[in-house]
């Protein structure tokens, strides 16, 4: 027959038991994890999005050689790369709608810019087949599918994230458990008017 401190003890470890698989039949991790998933997402946008930025100078001084008078459309595409990649940060803004929106819109200038600059090398039938426009024009459009899929990968965090936040019980726990946790901000603007346009040569 087992002694009544043995019992207690057995019951306490018993009780504790149940609690912990309470919890994680609950989904007490389920808020970490994804607020985890969100965050590496992000990182692989902002990766994505650098690599744009840093084919932009090789780009420009490129088509600068052929085509000196496009001056304006240069200008856009340089200013717009200055804005993205000098904006700082802040460490909310994945759930600080304006600043995810400044961030937004900084990107979409700079596509928009790179379109225009795509479209007027058209113009220069030896730009087109300059073999550094060429290898750096593959690689653009290499990184705007890396874009594309970044994005999408991070809207999929975002969304599952923060459905886990609104449902029950899911909510709850995240009330209790971390209190700080706020839904993420997400991308408004289509992956169409993000993408630079195809050029075919």
């Amino acid at each position: 027959m087992m002694s009544r401190p043995v019992t207690r003890w057995t019951g306490r470890i018993a009780a504790l038991l149940v609690v912990a698989f309470g919890l994680s039949a609950c989904g007490i991790n389920a808020v970490p994890t994804q607020d985890e998933q969100v965050k590496a997402a992000w990182s692989e946008v902002l990766n994505q999005y650098q690599r744009r930025a840093d084919l932009i100078p090789n780009l420009v001084n490129t088509v600068k050689g052929y085509a000196k008078q496009e001056q304006t459309v240069l200008r856009e595409v340089t200013e717009a790369r200055a804005r993205a990649t000098q904006m700082t940060l802040p460490a909310d803004i994945l759930s600080n709608p304006q600043a995810f929106h400044q961030f937004e819109q900084n990107q979409a200038a700079i596509s928009g810019a790179l379109g225009r600059l795509l479209a007027v090398s058209e113009a220069y039938p030896d730009l087109k087949s300059n073999q550094n426009f060429l290898v750096l024009q593959s690689q653009l459009e290499g990184t705007e599918n890396r874009i594309a899929v970044a994005r999408k990968d991070y809207i999929d965090a975002v969304q599952t994230y923060n459905t886990t936040l609104r449902t029950i019980p899911t909510r709850w726990v995240a009330a209790i458990f971390y209190p700080d946790a706020k839904p993420r901000e997400t991308f408004t603007i289509s992956e169409k008017a993000q993408q630079a346009p195809e050029v075919k040569f």
